[in-house]
């Protein structure tokens, strides 16, 4: 059967994460929901990773194997035709070898989170960000983050429920851009690596938060990681700032297959 690799972006609010669950709104049920109208006998999709409940996707990457030979402009369509009114768009679709696999062919994930500092309460960005009335202090916040890249054992950071046969995790990039918006400043991190543990990028970032504001000094965080302890995690910050941004391959199948729309 073809197979065909699908870049997605959604807006996570309405949804209980990315994986189909009986009687949950879910976005992989939204988009296999929209295959059944054009196959009815499709099973299932996979992904380059899950999301949980309130977690966004900027560029979320899966592969569908469909019996019939679709032109990729028009699946492309036809999905973002039956997607609505979901907050779910197809963003491109590829042909892709039969064995190329949207999870185990990965490279590395990329994630965003957006922390907006402002008094008033956000309006567009509500659900999109996660909010604070006061100023961090940027450079204290990348004294702390140089301390967690590299390879270590993440349990601190890690949920008591992941279920990763190990803690220890290559931590590749871990940056942080300050924003000034109208009224406020939005702190954007930018985070890489090959796999993630279960909250591992929202307890980096309540933890940074910590730094931020003054409760916690940059060597902290060195004590935390140092403690393999969850115990000694900051808090774990809101799901509605958290974005997969973007998904890497050794040979990306959208930069290669990329073909020009046909009316």
């Amino acid at each position: 059967m073809p197979r065909y690799a699908l870049k997605i972006e959604y807006n996570g609010q309405p949804y209980n994460g990315w994986q189909r669950q009986d009687g949950q709104p879910t976005v992989q049920g939204a988009i296999e929901d929209a295959l059944r109208k054009l196959q009815p006998d499709f099973e299932k999709i996979a992904a380059a990773g899950r999301t949980d409940t309130g977690v966004h996707g900027l560029a979320q990457v899966a592969h569908a194997d469909m019996t019939r030979d679709w032109e990729v402009f028009r699946l492309n369509e036809a999905l973002n035709y039956h997607l609505k009114p979901h907050p779910i768009s197809i963003l491109e679709v590829v042909r892709v070898p039969d064995d190329w696999h949207a999870r185990f062919d990965a490279t590395e994930r990329r994630y965003w989170f957006r922390l907006l500092y402002r008094r008033a309460p956000a309006t567009h960005d509500k659900g999109l960000v996660w909010q604070v009335n006061y100023p961090l202090d940027i450079a204290l916040m990348r004294e702390a983050a140089q301390h967690l890249i590299g390879q270590h054992d993440f349990t601190t950071f890690r949920s008591s429920t992941c279920q990763a046969l190990s803690p220890v995790k290559t931590l590749d990039e871990l940056t942080i851009e300050e924003i000034a918006i109208p009224y406020g400043a939005e702190y954007r991190f930018s985070i890489r690596a090959r796999s993630f543990l279960h909250n591992q990028v929202r307890s980096f970032v309540g933890s940074l938060e910590r730094v931020g504001c003054g409760s916690w000094q940059p060597i902290q965080m060195k004590h935390a990681l140092e403690a393999v302890d969850r115990a000694a995690c900051g808090p774990v910050c809101p799901a509605s700032g958290l974005y997969l941004a973007g998904v890497g391959y050794p040979s990306d199948p959208f930069t290669l297959s990329a073909q020009p729309p046909r009316s």
